[in-house]
């Protein structure tokens, strides 16, 4: 879909939409594309005069509905929302999100190699080179509905996910941007399996976390939307610790030994955090249990490298040609 509509110059704004329902509403006639046309014929609304893509999106998206006589009507489940601008913009929004969430297209500017997270305004942070020059024109349409807005930061060169859009983001679009993840090769079933339970085991921690600190706010499960961070869940020392102070990753694993694979991204995070970086180890088999507790390491770049206790295997290497 976003394909077909990069095309236009504009998909529209709340403003621009707001109008055209309550004009249709209100309205007697029939309305056609044509009557819309010239319903915004050199309007200038939000510093635009050209409109030239909102009628198609509103129709693939099923906002509005056309028939087989071109005649276009409002979908009838949006008409109690026409008193208020900002709950038709949630509607619209909520529409899209399910419009878009087997898109293609979608999934590539919404993908992990674009997508973090923010622990500071713990969001979801987009770059803006996702949508390129092609899809310029959907992040404006995100701009103008405020579900992106600019990054506090703007030498980041990035947006950050409204918190009033997040819940329909992960609700939606997050499921599908974490089945893209695990991939379609012949490993499938077995990483399936392993991001089982990995999540098993961060939702664990997540919830022992919450309790430590009696349900502290701000405790966030990074990992949820990016996998490259280095770290699962950002929490705290104490109750009292007034931002962020202790970056965990959470490793699972079955039987009486503990084990766990580490990536290079994971240790070099653990060596540049420090004293604020943990391991979180638990036990699949024990984690069911009350009052269970993980095995939690402090600073395992220190900890586990340089301790005998723990044996090191190498299970890949990079090869690389010499010049």
């Amino acid at each position: 879909m976003l394909k077909d509509l990069s095309k236009y110059d504009n998909l529209g704004s709340p403003q621009y939409f707001f109008e055209l329902f309550n004009a249709i509403s209100s309205s007697e006639i029939l309305w056609t594309a044509t009557d819309i046309q010239q319903l915004f014929f050199n309007k200038l609304i939000g510093g635009q005069r050209i409109f030239d893509g909102c009628v198609d999106l509103a129709i693939r998206i099923e906002v509005l509905k056309i028939n087989e006589k071109n005649n276009i009507s409002i979908n009838e489940n949006l008409t109690a929302f026409l008193n208020s601008q900002k709950q038709l913009s949630d509607r619209i929004i909520e529409y899209l999100f399910l419009a878009l969430k087997d898109d293609d297209n979608f999934h590539n500017i919404f993908s992990s190699q674009h997508i973090s997270y923010d622990i500071i305004y713990h969001t979801i942070q987009i770059n803006n080179s996702a949508f390129g020059f092609i899809y310029s024109n959907f992040k404006q349409l995100l701009l103008d509905f405020e579900v992106l807005k600019l990054h506090p930061s703007p030498e980041l060169k990035k947006y950050i996910i409204n918190s009033r859009y997040k819940k329909i983001f992960d609700k939606v679009i997050l499921p599908e941007i974490k089945k893209r993840n695990i991939g379609i090769d012949d490993l499938r079933k077995s990483l399936e399996q392993k991001q089982i339970y990995g999540e098993e085991a961060e939702k664990f921690v997540l919830k022992f976390e919450k309790n430590r600190l009696n349900n502290k706010e701000g405790i966030d499960w990074v990992a949820e939307y990016s996998i490259a961070e280095g770290y699962d869940i950002s929490s705290f020392d104490t109750e009292e610790s007034e931002s962020n102070d202790r970056f965990i990753e959470v490793k699972s694993y079955a039987g009486k030994i503990p084990y766990f694979y580490w990536s290079r991204n994971e240790m070099d995070v653990s060596r540049i955090k420090g004293n604020q970086y943990y391991l979180y180890l638990v036990n699949r088999d024990e984690m069911n249990i009350e009052n269970y507790c993980p095995q939690i390491i402090k600073n395992p770049y220190f900890e586990v490298l340089n301790n005998e206790v723990w044996n090191k295997q190498v299970e890949t290497y990079k090869i690389e040609k010499r010049d």
